[in-house]
């Protein structure tokens, strides 16, 4: 996936293209992320697609739920994905900045020689 210490720095155009594929999987685990959320809330807790859709993006982004909730199935759920939104956080958060933090570390090893 990253090239080896011993390989060359990889070309900034090629970079590039590894950042934006990196970016690309952040997307998707923030939108499955998402749809999952917005499942949740619907079945669980009967809100409106929009509802739904407003609460889970509420919980991804830190907010916290919009809805007063009445179910205990729906509680739950929306405790459990609360706790699961901050580690997806946390993991979109690493998997943008891998990429940038590999050529950090392969430039610096560049730079010391092998030794």
């Amino acid at each position: 996936m990253f090239e080896h210490r011993r390989q060359p720095l990889l070309a900034p155009r090629e970079f590039l293209i590894r950042q934006l594929m990196f970016l690309l999987v952040a997307i998707v685990i923030i939108f499955g992320s998402l749809v999952l959320g917005m499942l949740g809330y619907h079945f669980l807790e009967k809100l409106a697609w929009i509802d739904a859709l407003v609460n889970a993006a509420m919980l991804l982004g830190g907010m916290g739920p919009v809805n007063e909730l009445h179910t205990n199935a729906g509680k739950l759920f929306a405790s459990f994905y609360a706790l699961y939104s901050g580690i997806v956080f946390l993991v979109t958060v690493g998997v943008i900045l891998a990429p940038l933090y590999h050529r950090f570390l392969h430039r610096f090893h560049l730079e010391m020689g092998d030794s």
